[in-house]
């Protein structure tokens, strides 16, 4: 298997179990990946260039590092590893975010604990007021799940809360 930017995490980690380490260290958020359960659900949706993302790494240089680990040739340009923007919404933040979250669900805590935070997003949707959203708070920026969200065609919005800004706040509708 070639690693590339588009390489799925659980992919990666059954070829190349020794490269672990490495993702857990470019971006701590996945440190979880020790769980099968996560492992095989987060693993699925994100890729290595999500990981490269969410540990604020350049996609090549992250994208090299772990070819090289795996004894591959390093990739020697842009055009051979596109990388695609992170996806974003204008500044201003949305008008159906007023007012109280229907619900609030602490990311952080479900994946301490085992758990999938998108299983419960998706659950609580069915459950979602006309004019009610959902609060998904973790300690990283959610890519994978913000990805789920547009590919669902739900409204999202992301930014860091201005009490904690190592608190990601992500407004799912």
């Amino acid at each position: 298997m070639e690693i590339t930017g588009k390489t799925r995490l659980f992919e990666l980690l059954d070829t190349f179990p020794e490269l672990e380490e490495t993702v857990i260290q470019a971006a701590p958020a996945f440190k979880n990946l020790k769980n099968p359960v996560l492992r095989r659900t987060v693993g699925k949706l994100a890729t290595v260039e999500k990981v490269a993302q969410i540990g604020g790494l350049d996609t090549l240089a992250f994208v090299n590092l772990l070819r090289r680990q795996a004894g591959q040739p390093e990739v020697v340009s842009q055009d051979e590893e596109p990388q695609t923007e992170l996806p974003t919404l204008s500044e201003d933040v949305p008008d159906w975010i007023n007012g109280e979250p229907q619900f609030v669900v602490d990311g952080t805590k479900m994946l301490a604990e085992g758990d999938v935070p998108l299983n419960k997003i998706n659950e609580l949707y069915e459950q979602l007021e006309p004019a009610g959203y959902i609060l998904l708070t973790t300690n990283f920026e959610p890519i994978p799940m913000i990805d789920a969200a547009r590919k669902q065609n739900r409204r999202w919005y992301h930014q860091l809360d201005p009490n904690d800004p190592s608190h990601h706040l992500t407004y799912f509708k």
